[in-house]
């Protein structure tokens, strides 16, 4: 996948949705970028589709979105909990 004609390249931004990450958004294609916007579902409570608008609304080419619930608990929850590992002391 090559970068649009006249881009200075493709990035991969972790976006939220919220005004910091909407602002470097439209930062990075004012300097030339060509922006893709990540988003992560680990269980948050968050619009997704609404956020996938915005970042498209304000400019991002593509937006992908990955329901990483399951590997969340699998790969770190479980194994923290096997480990009995400490929150608070």
């Amino acid at each position: 996948m090559s970068a649009a004609p006249g881009s200075k390249g493709k990035v991969l931004l972790a976006y939220s949705g919220g005004l910091d990450t909407s602002c470097i958004l439209v930062w990075l294609i004012d300097q030339g970028y060509e922006v893709l916007a990540y988003m992560a579902n680990v269980g948050q409570e968050e619009d997704f589709e609404e956020a996938r608008e915005k970042a498209l609304k304000v400019g991002a080419s593509k937006v992908f979105i990955e329901d990483l619930r399951r590997e969340l608990v699998e790969e770190l929850v479980i194994p923290t909990i096997q480990a009995n590992a400490v929150y608070e002391t």
